[in-house]
């Protein structure tokens, strides 16, 4: 019988052990995920280019979502220009 050089445990040990070092690798893995993901994380998503000035404070969504649509082709220039300036007379 192969098993009776183990001893009284029969190999369990080992098996405990890799099993907390997967689940030790797995929570590392969430944890990056969601520091990476959240709004505080590392990762930005929108990033003003470097020369862009920060839009208002109750604005900075609209206009966010404004320029985003005029850089996919949604809208044409001159609405991009009408809604922007809209958008800055509005209190």
């Amino acid at each position: 019988m192969p098993f009776r050089d183990q001893g009284p445990n029969m190999g369990w040990g080992r098996g405990f052990f890799a099993l907390l070092l997967i689940l030790i690798a797995v929570c590392i893995i969430v944890w990056i995920v969601t520091a990476l993901v959240r709004p505080g994380g590392h990762v930005h998503r929108h990033e003003l280019s470097p020369g862009a000035n920060p839009p208002s404070n109750g604005s900075s969504d609209a206009l966010r979502i404004l320029d985003e649509r005029f850089a996919r082709g949604d809208i044409d220039a001159d609405e991009y220009t009408k809604r922007k300036e809209l958008l800055r007379s509005s209190p």
